[in-house]
C-alpha cells in the first residue's frame, strides 16, 4: 500500500457505522437536545411533515439535509461523520492522529501555548479526557501520582480522582471532585457517548474523604472552584481555564482542549515560579 493510500484510509478509519438508521439517529440527537420536532424544523426551516418522514425512515435525507440538520442540533465533527455514514454517505469530516504532518501546525500552536505558559502547568486531552500532550510543569502534579497510572493512554480524569492518583493530595477532595464529576457528566449527556458515562460510573465509585453535595452552594469568597493540593512545599492553590480551536474541520482537532492551571494567591505563584528556577539550575 502506498503512502498516499494509507494516509487517506488512516484519516477515515476511527469513524465507525452506526447500527441504527439514520432517521433513528436524527430523532435520538434531536430528543438529546430536548426539541420538538416542531422547534427542530423551524430551525432548519423545512416541514415538520418532512422531518417527521426522515425520523421514520419514509424519506431519505440528501447529503446537504444531513449536513444541515446536524448544524441544527449541534453535533460534533464525529457524530455528523457517523450521521453521514449512516445515511450512506462518505464522511466529509478527516480524523488526523495528533502526530500526522498534515497537523504540523496544529502541533505547534499547540507547545507553544504550553511552553508559554511555564510556570505554570497545562494540559492538552482528547475528548475522552486522554492525556495528549502536557508542559514540564505539570509535573508538580503527577510526581503526586503513582507511575501506572501516567502510563499511556493516561486519563487525567483517573490519575486525578483515584486514590493512587492526586487524589489523596487534594484538600479539597469532595469539591474538586464534584466539579469533575458535573463536567463529565455534561459532555456525557452532551455526546451521547457510552465510553465517557462509563468513566463517569468508574469515578463515582472512588471512595472519597470528604464527599459534598453535587448542588452545594459555594463559599461567597470563591469566583471559581479552585484546586488545592497538598505538597512538601505548601499548600497549592490554583484554578483552571479550557481553550479549544474556534474553527476545527478535523476531528481531532475538535476534540481538543488545552486545561490551563494559575496560581490563585501569591504564595502558589512564588512555589510554581520558584520550582521553575530550581529546575533551569539543574536541580
Amino acid at each position: 500500500m502506498d503512502t498516499a493510500q494509507s494516509m487517506s484510509q488512516h484519516r477515515f478509519m476511527a469513524v465507525t457505522v452506526s447500527k441504527s438508521g439514520v432517521g433513528e439517529l436524527l430523532r435520538d440527537w434531536r430528543r438529546r437536545r430536548r426539541l420538538s420536532q416542531l422547534e427542530l424544523s423551524n430551525r432548519a426551516e423545512i416541514s415538520t411533515r418532512h422531518l417527521s418522514f426522515l425520523e421514520t425512515g419514509r424519506s431519505v435525507p440528501s447529503r446537504e439535509m444531513v449536513l444541515q440538520l446536524a448544524d441544527h442540533l449541534d453535533l460534533m465533527l464525529r457524530d455528523r461523520n457517523r450521521l453521514l455514514l449512516a445515511a450512506g454517505f462518505a464522511p466529509v469530516y478527516p480524523e488526523s492522529a495528533f502526530e500526522a504532518p498534515e497537523l504540523g501546525a496544529v502541533r505547534s500552536a499547540v507547545r507553544q501555548v504550553l511552553r508559554g505558559h511555564e510556570p505554570y502547568p497545562a494540559v492538552v486531552v482528547d475528548r475522552s479526557w486522554q492525556l495528549v500532550d502536557a508542559n514540564q510543569s505539570l509535573a508538580i502534579l503527577t510526581d503526586l501520582v503513582d507511575p501506572s497510572l501516567l502510563a499511556p493512554p493516561a486519563n487525567v480524569l483517573r490519575a486525578s480522582l483515584h486514590p493512587n492518583g492526586l487524589a489523596p493530595h487534594i484538600v479539597n477532595l469532595g469539591e474538586w471532585r464534584a466539579h469533575l464529576l458535573h463536567r463529565l457528566r455534561r459532555q456525557a449527556e452532551f455526546s451521547g457517548d457510552p465510553t465517557l458515562a462509563e468513566l463517569e460510573d468508574e469515578l463515582r465509585g472512588y471512595p472519597c474523604r470528604d464527599p459534598r453535595p453535587e448542588h452545594d452552594l459555594p463559599p461567597a469568597s470563591n469566583i471559581v472552584v479552585p484546586l488545592r493540593v497538598r505538597r512538601p512545599e505548601g499548600v497549592l492553590n490554583l484554578f483552571t481555564t479550557v481553550a479549544t480551536f474556534g474553527t476545527p474541520l478535523d476531528v481531532t482537532v475538535s476534540e481538543l482542549s488545552i486545561e490551563s492551571f494559575y496560581p490563585a494567591d501569591e504564595e502558589t505563584s512564588r512555589v510554581l515560579r520558584g520550582t521553575r528556577e530550581l529546575a533551569g539550575a539543574g536541580y
